[in-house]
């Protein structure tokens, strides 16, 4: 891109339609704001129909917040009905034939959901050590697969996920929602138009500041080994005395869980591998510590990774920080953003909405030499400039990342259409959240190779 056209702001706000006509967007991606907003506000819509000619059957592996959330949004679209749920707690399959029907089957072993010819496909929002067996022979048993992230819980386990998928044909889906969110597409297109110009830096923040946001879930007071299935919990792991600590707060243990990186970072890495066509860092390295949550967890509370992006035929190289804090009191007890930055603009994204910042501020003097004539700007005539500020905004009543992300998951199974966060994409991004988690423990810097996905020893 030549330095004129890299830097006019006409040229960029032509392109994407603010001087009076609708903006370039994905079909369906974006429709005109009402005429009494302003100029620089523009509303994000979803206009797309599914269909819902074939029922689809699915069934729930994992009663907990997550998986109920799940099958709750997977209800909403048509066509979509719930069979059985599975879990190790019992006070949780109780719950589940209250939110979801008594009619509900529900057993503690997954496998007797597999065996059953009248489920299409199953969600698995187990603890994290669980997952690649279960989507392994979830795929062998013929089932559509929608596995919550991290895909899996080390980075050698994903190789055997990607190959069962390929073989099986059947679709995969890993439960980074974000990148479904007509904020993110948005942010996809508004690269590609070079809104920000050159990218050469992106940050996520995730912030929290409660007992549940840091893990530590209420505990039943009917957690026993007669209501939870122990053995079946520790799976492979030390062979422990019950602790009911560690079934109902897992995520602090590296048995079973994978600290913020697999909770919190694989989502941002999710969404900015889709926005950039990327496959991934080269070199990634995180530090972090204990700050406040001394209560015996195994993974840090506060927790910083960076991650070096070589230049690929995609996208420039750039660099990649990521920050999370579960004692922050910068921003209420819940606070999430991901900004990209590049050489004429930032765009800050969120799963709804995009602000896109523009400098408008060029000079080609060094401020270090002597102002001569020579080197003063020449005095031309004012412009009408565009607005600094653009924001995109989903219009009321969108559902949100997570009903797109279920509709693109129902559509694949239904129409055979294409899906982006399959379990090739979802390594990709699970491995590098990882390899941030080894460095913390390790204290030193990981190599990854992006391309053969595999530790460059």
């Amino acid at each position: 891109m030549s330095d004129q056209s890299l830097f006019s702001r006409r040229g960029f706000l032509q392109k994407l339609g603010v001087a009076g006509t609708a903006l370039a967007a994905t079909p369906g991606l974006l429709s005109a704001a009402p005429s009494e907003r302003p100029t620089n506000a523009f509303t994000l819509s979803r206009n797309r129909r599914r269909s819902a000619l074939d029922s689809i059957q699915i069934a729930l592996i994992g009663v907990g917040g997550m998986g109920s959330t799940d099958a709750s949004t997977a209800l909403k679209h048509d066509g979509v009905r719930l069979m059985a749920a599975c879990d190790l707690y019992d006070g949780r399959l109780v719950t589940a034939k209250k939110t979801f029907g008594k009619n509900l089957d529900t057993t503690r072993d997954y496998r007797d959901i597999l065996e059953r010819n009248d489920i299409d496909a199953v969600i698995i929002a187990t603890h994290d050590h669980w997952h690649q067996q279960i989507a392994i022979d979830a795929l062998n048993k013929g089932k559509h697969v929608y596995c919550e992230k991290p895909m899996v819980h080390s980075i050698d386990e994903g190789p055997s996920v990607i190959r069962t998928q390929k073989e099986t044909g059947k679709v995969f889906v890993v439960g980074s929602q974000l990148l479904s969110s007509l904020g993110y597409e948005k942010a996809k297109e508004l690269l590609k138009a070079e809104a920000i110009g050159r990218l050469n830096y992106a940050e996520g923040v995730w912030a929290r500041r409660s007992a549940e946001g840091a893990w530590n879930t209420p505990i039943p007071e009917d957690a026993s080994e007669k209501t939870i299935d122990w053995e079946t919990f520790l799976k492979d792991k030390e062979r422990l005395p019950f602790d009911a600590e560690r079934f109902f707060r897992w995520r602090k243990y590296l048995d079973y869980g994978t600290g913020m990186n697999g909770d919190l970072f694989v989502h941002i890495i999710s969404g900015l591998h889709f926005i950039t066509d990327s496959v991934g860092p080269e070199k990634i390295y995180s530090t972090g510590g204990f700050r406040f949550w001394n209560d015996g967890r195994e993974v840090p509370d506060v927790l910083i990774g960076t991650f070096d992006y070589p230049e690929t035929q995609a996208h420039p190289g750039f660099n990649l920080s990521l920050r999370c804090n579960f004692v922050d009191g910068s921003k209420g007890s819940y606070f999430y953003v991901m900004r990209m930055i590049g050489s004429e603009g930032v765009m800050e994204i969120q799963p709804d909405k995009v602000i896109l910042s523009r400098n408008k501020v060029l000079t080609g003097i060094d401020p270090t030499l002597v102002s001569t004539e020579a080197q003063k700007p020449k005095q031309e005539r004012k412009k009408i400039l565009g607005p600094e500020e653009i924001v995109y905004q989903a219009e009321e009543g969108y559902r949100g990342c997570l009903y797109d992300h279920f509709g693109y998951f129902l559509d694949a199974i239904r129409k055979g259409t294409p899906v982006v966060e399959d379990a090739l994409f979802g390594y990709r991004a699970a491995a590098p959240a990882l390899a941030c988690h080894e460095s913390y423990f390790k204290e030193d810097v990981i190599h990854w190779d992006p391309v053969k996905m595999e530790i460059v020893r």
